[in-house]
């Protein structure tokens, strides 16, 4: 008898619970309350503030650096900074900063300018190398709020970091013949092909796609493709194609939403990653990282423009967006997904609000007026 007399009841109680048709749908930033089903248990200790390297770096890497301190203060995220001075005009990094990344395992960097000919190599191929941080991560997304040509963007591009056209064995072989060696290792190719779809299959992506020039560079690129073949088979829940460079970029400027993981070697990524960001709104507001076994660096997810103008600098109005997001990237990562998740909304409420945004983005604010917006926000 209970069990009839309380299933009347219920049903009433789910059809108060289900939402009409005309409802409208809840939206970010715009007074619903978004609630986790199931809470993150921390082990003991957990609690305890983590240390991160800090490389604030050249150009408007202080200002946006500074702005995420400000931000994590402001949250009492359990984190503190250790921070170097480095250059991309040094000749290396110094030791000292490599030994305080092996000790914190995170780092989180402003962009290091990288001298565009002459015999300086760049400080954050360097870092990539001497750390094995082998998967580059970009993901690229549209903001609400922010108008864009495409809608329905959210491509995460997974590139190879340590070898390619990057590998750095160029030479001369002859006055005014330079020849460059691009290396592909099966090493290399498999771990970052199982990387991409291990991501995938954590993060509920359906696809993966393989961006390659194996029709011309049949080894190099052949072998890439291989790689990523065989690793595709041990994940059958996950679709996987591939697409030859110069097609990605046609249909990325044409029709992204096609797209969701896309896994590339070294310089390919490197071009897919910019374009895809420029596609979703800009390198101002793209995250990314880069990982390895040991190791993390968080830093602005798209190169492009990563150190900013001089102008930027001087009128205090770089765009702080990118690095935000990627400290919350780090967050996760340490395992805080509670202050992750509490940084990513606010500052995705600043954007849909409109009312602060940087120039790239539209807008007059200064760097610390949209800090300011995103501190009222977090309050």
């Amino acid at each position: 008898m209970g069990t009839r007399r309380t299933l009347p009841i219920l049903k009433q109680l789910l059809k108060k619970s289900i939402s009409s048709p005309s409802d409208p749908p809840p939206q970010l930033g715009l007074g619903y309350e978004t609630r986790r089903s199931v809470t993150y248990m921390p082990r003991p200790g957990d609690g305890s503030p983590r240390p991160v390297t800090l490389i604030p770096g050249d150009g408007i890497g202080p200002l946006v650096t500074g702005a995420v301190e400000q931000v994590m203060e402001a949250m009492h995220a359990p984190v503190y900074f250790e921070t170097y001075e480095v250059h991309g005009d040094m000749t290396k990094v110094p030791q000292e900063v490599v030994d305080s990344i092996r000790k914190n395992k995170v780092c989180l960097k402003g962009g290091l300018a990288t001298p565009v000919g002459g015999g300086v190599s760049s400080l954050n191929v360097q870092l990539r190398k001497e750390l094995d941080l082998y998967a580059s991560l970009v993901n690229c997304f549209n903001l609400q709020g922010l108008p864009t040509r495409h809608e329905n963007v959210d491509i995460v591009v997974i590139r190879e970091n340590t070898e390619g056209e990057y590998s750095g064995l160029e030479h001369e072989v002859v006055p005014g013949v330079v020849e460059s060696l691009k290396v592909i290792t099966k090493f290399c190719s498999e771990r970052i092909a199982k990387y991409a779809f291990e991501y995938s299959y954590l993060n509920n992506r359906k696809k993966v796609t393989a961006v390659h020039k194996a029709n011309i560079m049949k080894l190099a690129d052949g072998l890439f493709l291989e790689s990523c073949r065989e690793v595709a088979t041990k994940y059958p829940g996950i679709k996987y194609n591939e697409i030859i460079v110069d097609n990605c970029c046609m249909q990325l400027v044409s029709k992204p939403e096609q797209f969701d993981v896309m896994v590339t070697p070294n310089l390919y990524g490197n071009l897919v990653a910019n374009t895809a960001a420029g596609i979703a709104g800009g390198t101002g507001v793209m995250p990314g990282g880069n990982v390895g076994a040991d190791y993390a660096i968080f830093e602005q997810g798209a190169s492009a423009g990563n150190v900013g103008h001089d102008k930027l600098v001087l009128e205090n109005k770089a765009n702080p967006v990118a690095l935000l997001l990627s400290s919350s990237m780090m967050l996760r990562h340490l395992q805080f997904p509670s202050f992750a998740d509490r940084l990513e909304t606010a500052v995705k409420r600043v954007i849909a609000e409109g009312k602060y945004r940087t120039k790239d983005l539209g807008g007059t604010s200064t760097t610390q007026e949209v800090v300011d917006a995103i501190l009222a926000v977090l309050d």
